[in-house]
């Protein structure tokens, strides 16, 4: 088939590159010149496991194609999938719609045949009939469909999710629609969940699925709390939950809040959708005020450990708001840090993928690291934010003898307790 794809951000440029691996005709479409010539050059411009070689894979193979012409991306296309940005609105927090409209507007002019748009971008329930309204407006004549087609791609798992994903969901309400799309999925028949159901349901189940997942994080980080006070540990505690099918093992992880692109921002526009339709969403509203109070918690964690120190050193491991990914957006890494230095700290921060991301975002409020044993050096506390597999490995030994104090804030609990103490660090974990 003859795919376009508008916008090559964290979800259309795996999607676009997913679908060329399984045979599809790919046009990645961007407005921004300088990412649309970095791709053409063969410079992959985010970073995602496994990401880089299928890219040049698709593009060697003639499969794979970048252009800012809409016209080129959308032109005989059998689907368009619309997947930019949907940022919070700075003041009312709803999903900001302008490069949504500006895309379904753009696009409308240069349907030739039968298309289906598929809006993969996370939008407010209705955002199927705005399209359609926006397309129609634009091109009377045009022979097309929306469907909404939400991903559920993971932030640094993106790849393996596409070619492995639990459930494909497909808000259509055509049957020709359906059909198109069964096609486009037609790799995955009879390997995954594929469900059909309204437009509006679709829009709706992404959005309610990243809210229950943000409340479990939340509730697992406020169990946390309260195993700290009572002397139970959270794993043992999470485990015993988990083993209950109807809550199972996954995102009973203690640590400093959810972050990235899609649970703050999703669980706000939730917040706001049932505020405007008169839903009292209270599970929700608690889980966005906790998220906020979870990253002030853990600042205060961090200066508590130092707060004897005259002029102390911190070493921040970790930037990204989760492992495999050089995401910053909303990540409690950043905001824990944006904490500290408006009370003045002093630090020295390593990330392995998000460095170049950070100091865009931070400047030179920080210091920058070329590994994290130099990100150690002279320190007074090591505070860990993210959770990579590389500070798993971290030698206590070698880290007592860099650092001034031997101090240590983990706060997603990578190191082992019992080793840290054992070497004469004040080592503190969550829930524990």
């Amino acid at each position: 088939m003859k795919i376009g794809i508008i916008g090559t951000g964290y979800v259309g440029l795996p999607t676009g590159v997913g679908l060329a691996e399984l045979g599809n005709q790919v046009t990645c479409i961007d407005r921004e010149t300088s990412k649309i010539e970095a791709l053409q050059s063969g410079k992959i411009t985010l970073y995602e496991d496994g990401l880089e070689d299928l890219f040049h894979k698709n593009v060697k193979e003639g499969r794979l194609h970048f252009t800012t012409s809409m016209k080129e991306g959308v032109e005989n296309a059998d689907v368009v999938i619309i997947a930019v940005g949907t940022p919070p609105h700075p003041v009312t927090k709803e999903a900001d719609m302008k490069y949504i409209h500006a895309a379904a507007t753009e696009l409308a002019e240069y349907l030739t045949g039968y298309t289906v748009i598929a809006t993969k971008s996370t939008v407010p329930v209705g955002t199927g009939d705005v399209v359609e309204g926006l397309i129609s407006k634009k091109n009377p004549f045009a022979d097309f469909d929306v469907v909404s087609l939400p991903e559920f791609l993971r932030e640094g798992f993106a790849i393996h999710d596409f070619f492995n994903p639990d459930r494909i969901i497909v808000g259509a309400n055509t049957e020709k629609a359906k059909n198109v799309i069964k096609e486009l999925y037609k790799p995955f028949e009879g390997k995954t969940n594929m469900l059909f159901v309204k437009r509006r349901s679709s829009e709706t189940i992404k959005y309610a699925s990243n809210a229950f997942l943000a409340i479990k994080i939340h509730y697992i980080n406020e169990m946390a709390n309260f195993c700290e006070k009572t002397g139970a540990d959270i794993y043992e505690v999470a485990q015993g939950m988990g083993l209950d099918s109807r809550i199972g093992p996954k995102f009973l992880n203690p640590g400093p809040g959810y972050g990235g692109s899609c649970f703050p921002k999703d669980t706000m526009a939730m917040s706001f959708m049932a505020r405007q339709n008169g839903v009292d969403m209270t599970l929700i509203n608690a889980a966005i005020n906790g998220n906020v109070n979870r990253k002030k918690q853990m600042s205060e964690r961090i200066l508590s450990a130092v707060k004897s120190i005259e002029n102390p050193k911190i070493a921040v491991l970790g930037l990204a708001f989760k492992n495999g990914t050089d995401d910053c957006r909303e990540s409690p890494a950043m905001e824990i840090i944006g904490e500290l230095i408006n009370q003045g700290a002093d630090i020295t921060a390593y990330d392995p993928k998000a460095m170049g991301t950070a100091c865009r975002i931070l400047g030179n409020k920080i210091q920058y690291a070329d590994n994290m044993y130099q990100a150690l050096q002279d320190a007074d506390v090591l505070a860990v934010l993210t959770e990579w597999n590389e500070f798993r490995e971290l030698d206590l030994s070698k880290t007592a003898e860099l650092m001034r104090h031997k101090k240590i804030v983990d706060c997603r609990n990578l190191l082992d307790p019992q080793k840290a103490k054992d070497l004469g660090f004040d080592y503190q974990g969550i829930g524990r």
